[in-house]
């Protein structure tokens, strides 16, 4: 049992902190061992996994194919993070940070990398001309929003998900100053959803697939359901009207199946018919 009246050294030194991912954690970046990355014969290259971070840039390209922007093709490689692949020498070569997602665009002359979730979402969408406004107020209010959701995945994941499921040891304080924070994002949210029926206004944006996975996840139960901690179904029923009318989207169902259990990998539209529990497809989603 760790001291609650740890008082921290005059200099740092790393020690096994325990948990779950304490096997992967380290303080330094770069990449670790050498690996190859796979690669498909799609435009786009997308190497991920089936988190929030992940299943926005899938959701996003299902989008554009559901739109008709044939154009989008991808190829969505599993990048396992509990088994350390993303410290490969190929992943680390697109996303020095070592975080998924990380998207190799070939459509041009020149490949080029991109990294960040969100840098990604605007990349994808200025390619594309959709779900960002060309200028003006329409444009700075979607990507304020983008940017406000950017800032707040790290209190709600690497804060609240990470003292109340996966610290090895549970203490109030943390809990408690994280728990505050997440319910602050999502009153945020609900005022905003309460007047509108997306982030930025009455169209969908990309702020909205950049924030539906980490707000759908704990609504429907992430982090052993910490909905009902939260009381997010009693106090946020915009959020949740908003959840649901994006659960219904062709292109966010199956978004969220690409990187997962459900579909390792994705090459082509075909592969979404071998996933076998076809639940997955209703339109009505189920909790977690």
């Amino acid at each position: 049992m760790a001291d609650p009246t740890y008082t921290p050294p005059k200099v740092w030194k790393n020690t096994e902190s325990g948990g779950q991912f304490a096997s992967i954690n380290r303080p330094v970046a770069g990449a670790r061992h050498d690996t190859e990355l796979l690669a498909g014969e799609h435009p786009f290259q997308l190497y991920s996994l089936g988190t929030p971070n992940g299943v926005k840039v899938t959701i996003m390209f299902e989008e554009l194919l559901e739109a008709g922007f044939s154009e989008a093709e991808y190829d969505a490689w599993k990048i396992d993070i509990s088994e350390g692949d993303q410290f490969g020498s190929g992943f680390t070569a697109l996303n020095p940070n070592g975080k998924i997602p990380a998207l190799l665009d070939r459509s041009g002359e020149t490949p080029f990398r991109i990294f960040e979730s969100g840098a990604i979402l605007q990349h994808l969408a200025e390619k594309f001309d959709y779900l960002l406004p060309s200028g003006g107020a329409a444009r700075a209010e979607v990507l304020s929003w983008l940017n406000w959701q950017m800032g707040t995945a790290p209190f709600i994941g690497g804060g609240f998900g990470h003292f109340y499921e996966y610290a090895p040891e549970k203490y109030e304080y943390p809990i408690n100053r994280y728990t505050m924070e997440t319910k602050r994002i999502f009153s945020v949210a609900n005022n905003r959803l309460e007047g509108s029926r997306y982030l930025a206004g009455d169209d969908l944006s990309i702020a909205d697939i950049a924030a539906y996975p980490w707000f759908g996840a704990l609504w429907y139960g992430g982090y052993s359901d910490a909905s009902t901690f939260l009381s997010l179904h009693e106090e946020y029923e915009h959020v949740g009207r908003w959840i649901k009318g994006i659960d219904v989207r062709p292109g966010a169902i199956r978004g969220r199946l690409v990187n997962t259990g459900a579909m390792a990998e994705r090459h082509s539209a075909a592969d979404f018919d071998a996933v076998e529990d076809r639940s997955l497809f209703e339109p009505v989603r189920k909790p977690a």
